[in-house]
This record gives structure tokens, C-alpha cells and sequence, in this order.
């Protein structure tokens, strides 16, 4: 018996992002130091993935530099903003490539919410 990987629907996606609005919305210095950013890192990494947009490589590139950045314990505060900055432009960037009027607002809000986190660490 063989599985499938089943592909994500809009609302895994929905629920994805919202994740992420959330979190961006708390102490990140303190996050770093959870498990469950690592875990959202991921998650927001493969529904990138799954797109197999071009557009969308460099923030895959950026996430997963973001991830390995606090997988090594640290907290660079110029670092993380620089990347959170750029993050924040390309998410809201991205949202035009959403079919889902509701997909493409959480988009937009996390885009907002990255560009908010990097302004906080300046």
C-alpha cells in the first residue's frame, strides 16, 4: 500500500499564514527560543514550495536562512531585520499570485506584519 502525499487545499494554506500573522505579532527574540517557529518556518517553506512559482524562489531562499539562522542559536538583530524586511516586500509582492481572494489578503496582512516585525528590530 503506497501514500499519497494529499495537496493542500486553500484552507491549510489560509490557517498556514494565519499561523505566521500571529507569531509575527509576538516577542520574536523570544520565539527563536521555541520549537514551534521552527515548525512554522517549515510549514511556510513547503506551501512555497508547492506553488513551483519561480517568483516565489527567493523567499524560499530567505526563509530557509531565517531557519537555519535560529536553528544556530543565535539572535542577529541586523541579520533578522534585513531578511524580515525583504521578506515583507516579496510576501506582499507575491500576494497577486494567489486565485483566492481570501488566500491573497492573509498575503498582504503577512507581508505587513513581516515588514512591522523587521521595523521593530531597527
Amino acid at each position: 500500500m503506497s501514500f499519497h502525499k494529499l495537496p493542500k487545499d486553500d484552507t491549510q494554506h489560509q490557517n498556514h499564514l494565519d499561523g505566521a500573522i500571529k507569531l509575527l505579532g509576538l516577542d520574536l527574540q523570544q520565539e527563536t527560543e521555541k520549537a514551534g517557529l521552527d515548525n512554522h518556518l517549515q510549514r511556510w517553506i513547503e506551501d512555497l514550495k508547492d506553488e513551483n512559482n519561480p517568483e516565489l524562489h527567493q523567499l524560499v531562499i530567505d526563509l530557509q536562512e531565517l531557519k537555519a539562522h535560529f536553528n544556530g542559536g543565535g539572535f542577529d538583530k541586523d541579520l533578522v531585520g534585513a531578511l524580515l524586511a525583504r521578506l515583507g516586500e516579496n510576501t506582499s509582492k507575491a500576494a497577486v499570485f494567489s486565485e483566492n481572494p481570501n488566500t491573497a489578503e492573509r498575503i498582504s496582512k503577512l507581508g505587513e506584519a513581516l515588514t512591522g516585525a523587521a521595523s521593530q528590530l531597527k
